[in-house]
């Protein structure tokens, strides 16, 4: 199929298929014209991809599950190393929610003091 089939098949941009080739993620096979050719596996593979990203992991992070991408990501057993890196993930975004969260109630503090407690939001 050709990118823009897998684009449409996987819910995903001809854009991001580029981006996940060039990471090493996915490949394709080139026409005669020069148009890139998946196979069907692919749309498993990009699911699996799109799934991970979804769920707050880098495209960095999810080179580790680059052995089973091709299979049920979802129900498949995490493994150990797997586990390590949603875990990692998990602090990075936990101590990025606290500073923005920090950050927005010194804003509301502020606004408070300014405005006589009134906030218009």
């Amino acid at each position: 199929m050709r990118i823009g089939e897998l684009a449409r098949a996987t819910g995903t941009t001809a854009r991001a298929l580029r981006h996940y080739e060039q990471a090493g993620m996915i490949s394709s096979e080139r026409a005669s014209n020069g148009y890139r050719v998946y196979d069907e596996r692919a749309v498993v593979r990009v699911r699996n991809i799109r799934h991970l990203l979804a769920a707050g992991l880098t495209l960095d992070d999810v080179r580790v599950f680059l052995p089973c991408l091709d299979g049920d990501v979802v129900a498949a057993p995490p493994s150990g190393r797997g586990l390590r890196v949603a875990l990692e993930r998990l602090a990075v975004l936990n101590q990025r929610i606290a500073a923005q969260t920090e950050a927005r109630d010194r804003l509301e503090t502020a606004l408070r003091r300014a405005t006589g407690g009134r906030i218009a939001q």
